[in-house]
């Protein structure tokens, strides 16, 4: 059996079963955790090497140790410092992020809000249309966006969805990850064309 800590940029733990035997890698952000996270997460990942459901109580008992606010404050700044990522500019072929981010911005919330760093992804997604990245404070849409045949209130809806990411950040509560608040809810709501650019999506995604 082979058990290292990794400099990883995020939380995860990896376990392979091979010729050689056993081996584990673990972030080194848990190296020095108490005893029974560890052993919640040697649980945890013996379940996926067996293919099995995990513990309920061993994945609760992980989850609470994540979302503790010193590892949230820990883990963020290891995805700052050693992940990396790609920003390619809010101009794209179509759409400039930029311009519809200042519309929104004075629309919905006042021109208050700072513009975090804002791009295209790499890929054409129709899985992931949009994210923001609190660790690297950006917004990336899917390049599927930019596109003429992509009706702007579409875009402008991920982008606005996205912000709201920005104005409403998760909440943790316990072992929960509460990523769409009830006040994130809310204020979705008050999206102009906030069923039609659903419809529209809808249709994106659906597409073959």
């Amino acid at each position: 059996m082979r058990i290292e800590f990794c400099k990883f940029a995020n939380a995860n733990s990896f376990i392979r079963w091979d010729e050689s035997g056993l081996a584990v890698r673990i972030t080194d952000v848990l190296e020095g955790a108490p005893a029974p996270i560890l052993e919640a997460l040697a649980q945890i990942l013996l379940s996926k090497l067996l293919r099995r459901p995990s513990p309920r109580t061993f994945l609760e008992r992980y989850r609470r140790y994540l979302n503790r606010k010193e590892m949230r404050r820990c883990l963020q700044l290891v995805k700052q410092t050693r992940g990396r990522k790609f920003v390619s500019g809010p101009k794209g072929n179509c759409y400039d992020i930029e311009e519809l981010f200042e519309q929104l911005n004075a629309a919905y919330f006042h021109g208050l809000m700072a513009q975090p760093l804002l791009g295209w992804s790499r890929k054409a997604s129709r899985v992931m249309l949009g994210h923001y990245d609190p660790s690297h404070n950006a917004i990336i849409l899917s390049k599927l966006l930019d596109s003429t045949k992509i009706p702007q209130v579409a875009v402008e809806y991920v982008l606005f969805h996205e912000m709201l990411h920005l104005r409403y950040p998760v909440e943790h509560r316990g072992a929960r990850r509460c990523v769409h608040t009830r006040e994130f809810k809310d204020a979705e709501k008050q999206f102009g064309s906030l069923k039609a650019a659903k419809e529209i999506l809808k249709t994106i995604c659906n597409a073959s």
